[in-house]
């Protein structure tokens, strides 16, 4: 059973990686900008990892799959980090905040985790 801040936190982040996921395709020159180079297909890695993004999302909001979920999004979080790390080395102007973002993916990580987690009745 989750608690009802676990499911406002839940609730948030599913609105979050369902909308995440959504961006991978409306504004998909942007997710490919970055790309490292050692990555091949780049635009099958954008829409593939939109397509994750959005169903973990959705995942969390169904309580058969969403601890399933929430390890999927962890998987992915995992996955994009180097282009994460690359978009940090890469970027010309505003890199602090890029440097600062890559902290964050494990608060995301224990996110995921901590609102999935149930307690036992």
């Amino acid at each position: 059973m989750l608690s009802k801040t676990q499911k406002v936190f839940l609730a948030i982040a599913a609105v979050f990686y369902m909308t995440a996921g959504s961006l991978h395709f409306l504004i998909s020159d942007q997710y490919m900008k970055i790309m490292p180079p050692y990555i091949p297909w780049h635009l099958a890695m954008v829409y593939i990892s939109g397509v994750a993004e959005a169903a973990g999302g959705v995942g969390l909001l169904i309580p058969q799959l969403r601890r399933a979920a929430a390890w999927g999004l962890v998987a992915l979080l995992v996955a994009v980090f180097p282009a994460n790390v690359y978009m940090a080395t890469s970027a010309p102007a505003f890199s602090w905040i890029l440097w600062a973002r890559l902290p964050l993916q494990p608060v995301f990580i224990w996110w995921v985790l901590a609102c999935t987690r149930t307690r036992r009745p």
